[in-house]
């Protein structure tokens, strides 16, 4: 892509993300760097997955906003949904494709003229056309089916469950069938739009895009249940015991729970606890709310916020060894070398020809 063209569509894609209020002020700038790296490719492959990802995971997320914000909670104790995005959140979904791409654009420049094209496994360079093409499938697959399948009608189950019990929506490891649909349609506009942008060498037509397509959709699929695995395994969901709702991070990070919290202890509106395993049933009342409201901020009510901390929270599935966005960035590196390594083998490519 010419730079004028690629920069100027930069700008435009930035001063939307500011004119939304989508991204903070330093997830602007890893943005923006990014996005650069991509629109500096010789190819306008690159800059156009970027684009169709974040313009189709915009509007996935625009989706019922306002039923989905319903559905959950935040940690702040309000109704859940989405606020700015952190540069820690860009940088866990875009990482992997741009040290890639700066690396195929780097390949491109020492190549010869015949070889700046796709030829299926003739040259190294193909494999990291390949671990761009990867991550995005997967990172879109993750998107539309977290974005999406939280509406389903049906309620999600548990995918690392023997018995795949039924949980609350936003619950980590929960997947539908409408879920598991958004995500391979999600996948889908990203292996077209690189089968339709990526130049083939001759010799390269019609039957090999349409492969192209079909097998980078269904891997990017793959990567949306890969994600809900680890989600299920490595991520905890903290869940409100008076509303049985999910808590929501703000911006991929853990939810704070006291850490006696996993035991079925309820808070009831007095903010002491009765030790049983009953629910209260002033969960509506105005001092039920305000106290699940300072608690979740760690503000005092009525005692230190390490007494009666998060009583009124329980993990209910996964560890807590990875917050969201480790989850997302754990499952796009092995999606992205997993596809690599795939294709490596396949086509028997040398990979120390990049080296040389």
């Amino acid at each position: 892509m010419q730079p004028v063209y690629g920069l100027s569509l930069v700008a435009l894609l930035l001063y939307r993300a500011w004119s939304k209020q989508s991204l903070t002020s330093l997830a602007l700038v890893a943005a923006g760097l990014s996005a650069s790296a991509h629109a500096l490719h010789p190819w306008n492959t690159p800059f156009v997955l970027l684009a169709v990802f974040y313009l189709g995971s915009q509007k996935a997320t625009k989706v019922k906003h306002d039923v989905k914000a319903r559905l959950t909670l935040s940690a702040a104790g309000a109704e859940g949904g989405e606020g700015k995005r952190n540069h820690v959140q860009v940088l866990a979904n875009s990482i992997s494709a741009t040290v890639l791409t700066v690396a195929h654009t780097y390949v491109l420049s020492k190549s010869s003229p015949t070889e700046s094209c796709f030829s299926f496994g003739g040259s190294a360079a193909d494999i990291l056309m390949v671990g761009i093409v990867a991550h995005y499938c997967a990172s879109a697959a993750d998107t539309y089916s977290s974005e999406l399948g939280i509406l389903s009608k049906s309620k999600p189950r548990l995918i690392t469950s023997w018995n795949l019990r039924q949980v609350p929506p936003g619950t980590n490891g929960g997947v539908t069938a409408a879920g598991l649909g958004a995500g391979l349609f999600g996948s889908f506009t990203i292996a077209l739009s690189s089968a339709i942008f990526t130049p083939l060498c001759d010799g390269f037509g019609v039957q090999e895009r349409a492969l192209w397509v079909i097998a980078f959709s269904f891997w990017g699929l793959l990567g949306s249940i890969l994600d809900s695995v680890l989600g299920g395994l490595l991520q905890t969901t903290v869940v409100d015991k008076r509303s049985g709702k999910v808590v929501e991070g703000d911006n991929g990070r853990r939810v704070l729970v006291r850490p006696g919290s996993t035991k079925p202890e309820i808070v009831p509106a007095s903010g002491k606890s009765t030790g049983n395993d009953g629910l209260p049933g002033t969960e509506n009342s105005e001092d039920s709310a305000t106290i699940r409201g300072g608690l979740a901020t760690g503000q005092s009510v009525g005692g230190s916020a390490e007494q009666e901390g998060h009583h009124s929270r329980q993990v209910t599935v996964g560890h807590d060894w990875l917050n969201n966005n480790g989850v997302n960035l754990a499952m796009s590196l092995t999606m992205t070398v997993g596809a690599m390594s795939i294709a490596t083998w396949v086509w028997g490519v040398d990979m120390q020809e990049l080296l040389v």
